[in-house]
């Protein structure tokens, strides 16, 4: 299976950091018509682009533009970047008064919610015009089509990964998992390195790592596993609370416990976490974060294995719609957003730049571009991307309209569940109850 086509159409920072991509040139009379922006239009303008990430990714975003600069000058870019939670905090205080960004980065949890109330532009109409995407899989284009409208465009495609350090683990003795582990198997892992009583030099214990049942995708690969399809063509739930009860209580023991990595450390932390201050052995997450896990814990020996192996013996992994762009519906410059949209989507150099770092390019130019030297964060994900190709037997669960909210309303119940302050039948009945109303 070619690991580009998906089988289904599917850090707290306190305020925003704002930096600005400086364009000059724009008046200048010698400037060749662009057919990019609006056929002989050189008109000079000023668009907004935001993006959620750490500062890994906004110098990548900052070379990219400068590029951008120097091939459409008559367009100044101004930027800024947030961790994830206090990003789409932002996004939704724009949509409310109909200001969102000219071009941002987008997440397939948050594209129904958007499009439905009719917050995103729809970019047909500059595909095959400002926007080239005869590089891309056709399948993997129809992924960002909501209701007949294009209002995203997938910049890449990731899938879950077991993220280890063989360093800390070496500290402690435990060995890594082989890549045949079930969910038992890594409980039995997680437990063994938390009780190894190793430290870090500043004194930190170290955790075999975090609860992952505190993750709604990891929830979501869960249930795939158990041959549940998360979500129904009618916006439905596959699943009831006896299948997030049993998810939840998977890690029972290991929070009783205290064999994970302590919430309220990682809270701490942010936004960073315990796996990237090297004081988690392991962590579950997309493929993509090779990148900046290995920029933000100094750790170049990073290694990665597939997700746990299912009680009926198969993985079922997807691949995943890796960071959408998508332009804000009420922008004034449509023709320059999607200028930008292209050039991040399809420029080689860009690709180059930016590798793998938010997962393996979508557009063959920019998968051809990057450097994959033996041994790279890059080619380590292209390969990895190969080596679990065999295991990706599953669509993508498409997320329903509110994904976004109860994604969060499971995010803080998890929270809850470590302080121990509700229990997991607590828990489970208000999540059903608040998804309830927030999927309307």
């Amino acid at each position: 299976m070619n690991r580009f086509t998906l089988k289904a159409v599917g850090l707290a920072a306190a305020a925003a950091l704002t930096l600005t991509a400086c364009a000059g040139g724009g008046d200048d009379p010698a400037a060749e018509p662009d057919p990019t922006t609006g056929g002989d239009d050189t008109t000079p303008v000023t668009i907004t682009f935001t993006w959620w990430g750490n500062d890994d990714r906004a110098s990548r975003y900052e070379e990219s533009l400068a590029l951008f600069t120097e091939e459409y000058p008559h367009i100044t870019v101004q930027t800024s970047f947030q961790d994830f939670p206090n990003y789409w905090t932002a996004r939704a205080t724009e949509a409310a008064s109909r200001s969102l960004p000219d071009v941002m980065q987008f997440d397939l949890s948050y594209l129904r919610e958007y499009s439905e109330n009719g917050h995103l532009a729809d970019l047909s109409t500059h595909i095959g015009n400002e926007i080239d995407l005869s590089g891309f899989d056709d399948a993997l284009v129809q992924s960002g089509v909501l209701e007949g409208q294009q209002v995203g465009i997938p910049t890449s495609t990731n899938t879950l990964a077991l993220f280890y350090n063989p360093g800390l683990l070496e500290q402690t003795g435990v060995e890594a998992p082989a890549e045949d582990y079930t969910w038992e198997d890594y409980n039995e892992f997680l437990a063994a390195v938390s009780d190894a009583g190793e430290t870090t030099p500043d004194g930190q214990a170290i955790y075999g790592g975090a609860d992952y049942t505190n993750t709604f995708w990891f929830f979501l690969q869960w249930l795939v596993q158990e041959g549940v399809t998360p979500f129904n063509d009618d916006g439905t739930f596959g699943f009831d609370e006896s299948h997030m009860s049993d998810f939840l209580a998977l890690t029972t023991d290991l929070r009783e416990a205290g064999q994970v990595y302590p919430v309220d450390r990682g809270i701490q932390l942010l936004p960073l976490g315990g796996f990237t201050v090297n004081e988690s052995a392991s962590e579950f997450s997309w493929d993509n974060f090779l990148a900046g896990y290995t920029a933000d814990s100094g750790t170049e020996d990073i290694q990665m294995l597939p997700v746990p192996t299912g009680s009926g013996g198969d993985k079922a992994m997807f691949f995943k719609p890796s960071m959408l762009l998508s332009s804000g519906a009420n922008t004034e410059h449509p023709e320059a957003a999607a200028t930008l949209i292209d050039f991040l989507l399809t420029d080689p150099e860009v690709g180059a730049i930016f590798g793998t770092s938010k997962g393996v390019p979508a557009d063959q130019a920019q998968r051809d571009a990057m450097v994959l030297e033996e041994g790279s964060i890059d080619a380590t994900v292209v390969e990895y991307e190969d080596a679990v190709a065999e295991h990706v037997t599953e669509p993508v669960p498409v997320p329903v309209k509110g994904f976004g909210s109860i994604e969060a309303e499971y995010k803080r119940l998890a929270e809850e569940l470590a302080y121990g302050t509700v229990t997991i039948e607590q828990f489970v009945d208000s999540w059903f109850a608040e998804a309830a109303m927030m999927t309307q």
